[in-house]
């Protein structure tokens, strides 16, 4: 900065074109100094400072010693200074002036400098908070959208206007009560339950593709008409199905009850998460509430989840809890600290839907509802379903086509789905010349195509006639919801040795039915009189597969007499019920299921045990249900003939063929 100093002052006497020496030099130093200080602080603000500091005469003077002490005093703002330099002095002191000007020309070039940058980093700041002021007026007066979210708005809005058609279980759902085939008793069950001043919570119980969903739905349709049912016009249905339902224990995430989001997570609003302020979301027992939550599979439902709802259903609220939550906080807004402080409503009724069996259901949530059972769909059913189904698509049905379909299907969902693949076979045949045709007629040898190719098997394998076989019984079965025919057989041969025979029964047969063959073996044994050590006896359930429980114990019984006996059994009877050491017909489960299940067999005849009377349905046809109390009983009923019996000991039942004895009849 000296150096630039004293270019100054060079290139001001090169301008004068003049050699100075001498105390000339002196004072055009001096006059340059003054006018450097005068450019670097202003005319007037060199005179005014002159003033304060008692040195306008000295800068005025004609003495070159009191102009150098004049400056020396502004330069240094000493007023103090009063000792005048000596001529000898003045070089030096002019050094010392030009240094302190250095400094001070430092200063101001670093000081304009970083003036200089804050004018710019202000300017460029203002230009932001402007742009921002401007963004914050243009999202107020048109939202939060710009071209490029309208852009995918727009291509959204596209693709919803391109739409297939419907599926075809959506198509052909029933869209009233009167419409749902084969649940009568359920309906009404379901409606007394529903459609009541004081709604009942309820499980549906029900092989699936029956109809729970869809009544459900309807039902809650036809309360909101009602006048004397607390649910509203816009009570909602909402839906869910439980084997999906996903949740978090920390309850981060619970679609189901709802959850609270804290700041620190994911999905917090940027206003609450910069105020620290967690927020609740409501789950869906608040949107359910005043209307139905419907959960289909709610076996399927996580245990501790099914818990915690039960806690909802009783509260008829939900509460919601948070360590970021602070009460005293005046920045939570009022609808936080509302659902914090009080909870959230959720006064809804609750409908649940499972095809497993009633004691496989948490016996917590069975204790709160009420349970209606959905019946499984007969082959009359289901050809009722597919000819009101085919007169929505507008479709004729070959004769046949309705029975077929019933032999491979006993869900209404899958009836509708195979007679839609038919209808497809059915256009590409109809519609060869690529014209919609004025009407389709579905052929047998369409639904034939559409079984080879999605590889149908009949539904119900086994079929009842009316032959009569030695050794080969029907017996009853139950899985879930749904009964079946069980072929039984047995055969028996002389033992090689005598009181050295074999008893074999299936290897994948459970423990209780072994001991059913045993139990079956002792009174076949009483009443034959017969030793059955000395038979070589094969029990086999045809088709194989894992069975257990009791119930088959008749059934086995019944096949081994005929075996030891040669005595023909009727093949259009089926029976069930467990066999005690004494011959008695003890009480088993799954009554109306089985029943169901030799219907669907074409069984004429069904023997149950005369415990299990009441839970014969009322109002069958087509088929015949006897209870019966004992072993003789039974035999009586499916042999052919009394001769037959000719050497079974009857003698514990000498009025086997009384009318008044046990065995009677159940007819509709």
């Amino acid at each position: 900065m000296k150096s630039i100093i004293r270019k100054l002052l060079t290139r001001r006497e090169h301008k004068l074109g003049m050699k100075l020496s001498g105390e000339e030099q002196l004072k055009r130093q001096v006059t340059a100094v003054y006018g450097l200080l005068a450019n670097l602080m202003g005319s007037d603000k060199l005179v005014m400072k002159a003033g304060k500091l008692d040195a306008l005469h000295l800068m005025r003077s004609n003495r070159l010693e009191e102009r150098v002490l004049a400056l020396k005093k502004i330069v240094l703002e000493d007023p103090t200074l009063t000792n005048v330099p000596k001529p000898e002095d003045i070089p030096e002191e002019l050094r010392e002036i030009e240094d302190v000007l250095a400094d001070l020309l430092a200063r101001r070039t670093v000081q304009e400098a970083l003036e200089k940058k804050m004018a710019e980093r202000m300017e460029e700041r203002q230009e932001e908070y402007l742009r921002e002021l401007r963004m914050e007026i243009l999202r107020e007066e048109t939202g939060p959208d710009n071209p490029f979210t309208l852009k995918k708005y727009a291509e959204l809005e596209k693709l919803e206007q391109k739409k297939l058609s419907t599926s075809i279980n959506e198509y052909l759902r029933p869209k009233e009560l009167t419409a749902v085939v084969g649940q009568e008793k359920a309906i009404k069950a379901l409606f007394a339950k529903i459609a009541s001043p004081y709604p009942q919570h309820v499980i549906l119980y029900g092989p699936p593709g029956v109809g729970k969903t869809t009544v459900a739905r309807l039902i809650l349709e036809a309360a909101k008409e009602l006048p004397y049912t607390p649910f509203e016009s816009d009570a909602q249905f909402v839906e869910v199905d439980g084997t999906t339902l996903r949740w978090d224990p920390r309850d981060v995430t619970n679609p189901l009850l709802g959850s609270v989001h804290d700041p620190i997570y994911q999905g917090a609003k940027r206003d609450l998460a910069e105020g620290a302020v967690a927020e609740p979301k409501l789950g869906l027992v608040t949107e359910a509430h005043g209307g139905i939550l419907f959960i289909d599979e709610i076996g399927e439902l996580d245990l501790m989840l099914q818990n915690k709802l039960l806690k909802v259903l009783e509260d008829k609220r939900v509460k919601f809890d948070s360590s970021y939550y602070d009460p005293s906080d005046p920045n939570v807004p009022k609808y936080i600290r509302k659902l914090f402080e009080e909870g959230a409503p959720a006064d809804f009724i609750l409908i649940g839907a499972t095809t497993r069996d009633p004691s496989e259901i948490n016996p917590a949530l069975r204790s709160r509802c009420a349970e209606v059972f959905f019946e499984p769909l007969s082959h009359k059913d289901i050809q009722t379903i597919v000819i009101s189904a085919a007169e929505r698509l507008g479709a004729k049905l070959e004769p046949g086509v309705a029975e077929l379909i019933s032999e491979y299907t006993v869900e209404g969902r899958k009836a509708t789905s195979i007679l839609g693949d038919c209808y497809g076979v059915a256009l590409q045949r109809w519609g060869s010349d690529g014209k919609m045709p004025e009407s389709v007629t579905i052929t047998r040898a369409d639904l034939e195509d559409v079984i080879q190719t999605s590889r149908l098997v009949p539904y119900v394998t086994v079929k009842a006639d009316g032959s009569a076989e030695v050794g080969k019984i029907l017996g009853l079965g139950v899985n879930g919801f749904l009964g079946s025919v069980i072929e039984i057989e047995a055969v028996a041969f002389a033992a090689k040795t005598e009181r050295k025979g074999t008893l074999r029964f299936n290897e994948t047969a459970g423990s209780m039915a072994k001991d059913s063959v045993f139990n079956a073996a002792s009174v076949a044994r009483l009443l034959t009189g017969k030793e059955i050590s000395d038979y070589d006896l094969h029990v086999n359930v045809v088709g194989g597969g894992k069975i257990d429980g009791p119930s088959a114990g008749l059934a086995v019984a019944l096949a081994l007499i005929s075996a030891i006996e040669n005595i023909p059994m009727r093949q259009d009877v089926a029976v069930t019920g467990e066999v005690s050491l004494q011959g008695k017909v003890k009480p088993v489960g799954g009554i109306q299921e089985k029943i169901y299940g030799a219907k669907q067999a074409q069984v004429k005849r069904v023997l149950v045990p005369l415990e299990n009377e009441r839970e014969v349905p009322k109002g069958l046809t087509d088929i015949e249900v006897i209870p019966v109390s004992c072993v003789q009983d039974a035999l009586a009923l499916v042999s052919t003939s009394k001769e037959a019996l000719a050497s079974v000991n009857l003698e514990t039942n000498p009025s086997l063929w009384s009318p008044k004895h046990g065995a009677h009849r159940l007819t509709s």
